[in-house]
């Protein structure tokens, strides 16, 4: 969750760094399963799985610099933010550093929803600083910033798009070895090292950081469970390197997906509405690992490929909660906002999965009908935030119809996500669903 952990599994979503379908989650920025069954013929009908090393529980952030002396690591760079560099997390690390003998730097320019800008900014104090080895601590926006450095650090004579995914950059192959980074980019090639969980951390967070953290696990989860089929994604890789980590939904990412729901269904609410729920908080930090694992192999798609464009567009609105200097909706935010029309949207593709989730998050489907299966997850969607207490819609933070087709541009590079929707989109079709999300209830 969010700023709650020293590392996490957030294979994220930013132009995807990391080639091969790789992605920092987009420097933050069909076949349908009816029918014979068979793939189409350049479809692939392989799939694989990535995992970095997980250690949960609370107090596990003491053993880090225990780590880093077993990797025999001389000189760490500590990336954070500044909010979270005065807090517990940040200090607990620097103590377990300085107590088993590790030379480290801090960086806590971390900007939260990082920029081409901010990403160069990491890379050039890791080029200089020439670590070998890396500890992030924070969520999504630490994490993804770390991995990009270490990646550039490691490659210093590639040009900034050469690992962005096509087509914003030109999608190489992540081919040079990389330092050893404790964390929590989608490349295998890239993935952390060792994720440390540690609830205790998620204490520290305000209420609508653990709502928008939340929102970005619920989507995981929901996004990678409809995804397009694995065996349907074409067209197949000619050698396994060219393999895109996110490879469509799949039996193994399925259990990852639904387990997480059932856990955000169970305590996400709990969570923002009692910051000393540690049972709830750390169920919740649990289910980010787990929807990461989902998603990690399974991959997201409209919700998050339409999220860039909201986040990076944004005018004047500030999230409460959060302390920057600039205007900013929250990655969990700008996901979670288009997920009714999204839903609404791709339901007619598996039905049977869109009545599923809904169900779990608490909708009676017992007289529902497969017709009616995206307006009833998008109602179930829509009482779940109205509870949270989320933003009616696009418009309540300051967009209006007038930015759809800016918003709709800055969706048709996502390829790498939004081409695993189970229902292929036109730009009509992305202009309505913005439409939609305008107002939410």
């Amino acid at each position: 969750m969010g700023g709650g952990q020293v590392g996490g599994t957030r294979p994220s979503g930013r132009p995807g760094i990391g080639g091969s379908g790789a992605s920092a989650e987009d420097l933050r920025s069909h076949g349908r399963r009816q029918g014979s069954g068979r793939a189409p013929a350049e479809a692939t009908a392989e799939r694989s799985m990535a995992v970095s090393n997980i250690r949960y529980g609370a107090g596990v952030t003491k053993e880090v610099g225990m780590d880093l002396q077993n990797m025999n690591a001389k000189n760490v760079c500590l990336m954070t933010d500044k909010n979270l560099s005065q807090l517990p997390p940040v200090e607990v690390v620097m103590n377990s550093l300085i107590k088993n003998g590790i030379n480290f730097q801090v960086y806590d320019n971390v900007r939260v929803e990082p920029t081409d800008s901010s990403f160069r900014e990491a890379i050039e104090f890791a080029k200089k600083g020439a670590f070998d080895a890396y500890v992030a601590v924070g969520g999504g926006s630490t994490i993804d910033t770390c991995k990009a450095a270490n990646l550039y650090a490691s490659s210093p004579h590639s040009d900034f798009l050469d690992y962005v995914n096509a087509p914003i950059g030109k999608g190489k192959p992540v081919s040079v070895p990389l330092k050893p980074l404790i964390a929590g980019i989608a490349s295998r090639a890239i993935k952390p090292t060792l994720g440390l969980v540690d609830p205790l951390h998620t204490l520290h967070m305000p209420d609508r950081v653990v709502a928008n953290s939340g929102f970005d696990v619920l989507c995981h989860a929901l996004e990678s469970y409809t995804a397009l089929p694995y065996h349907l994604r074409s067209p197949c890789p000619s050698n396994p390197i060219a393999r895109p980590a996110y490879q469509g939904s799949n039996p193994i990412s399925d259990i990852w997906a639904i387990h997480a729901l059932r856990i955000v269904a169970k305590y996400l609410k709990r969570a923002v509405r009692n910051p000393d729920d540690l049972e709830a908080r750390s169920n919740m930090h649990l289910a980010s690992a787990f929807a990461g694992i989902g998603f990690g192999n399974a991959g997201v798609h409209l919700c998050h490929g339409m999220s860039y464009p909201i986040s990076g567009l944004v005018k004047t609105y500030k999230a409460k909660d959060y302390n920057v200097d600039h205007p900013l909706v929250p990655h969990g935010l700008s996901v979670v906002l288009t997920s009714p029309a999204v839903f609404t949207f791709t339901a007619q593709m598996y039905p049977e999965r869109h009545l599923e989730t809904a169900e779990i998050l608490g909708a009676d489907i017992r007289t529902a009908r497969a017709q009616d299966a995206g307006l009833v997850l998008a109602d179930t969607l829509r009482k779940f935030l109205f509870d949270l207490h989320v933003d009616d819609g696009l418009a309540a933070i300051g967009y209006s119809k007038a930015d759809i087709p800016a918003l709709v541009k800055g969706t048709l590079p996502q390829e790498r996500v939004t081409k695993l929707a189970p229902r292929p989109q036109s730009e009509e079709d992305l202009s309505a669903l913005f439409e939609a999300s305008m107002k939410l209830y």
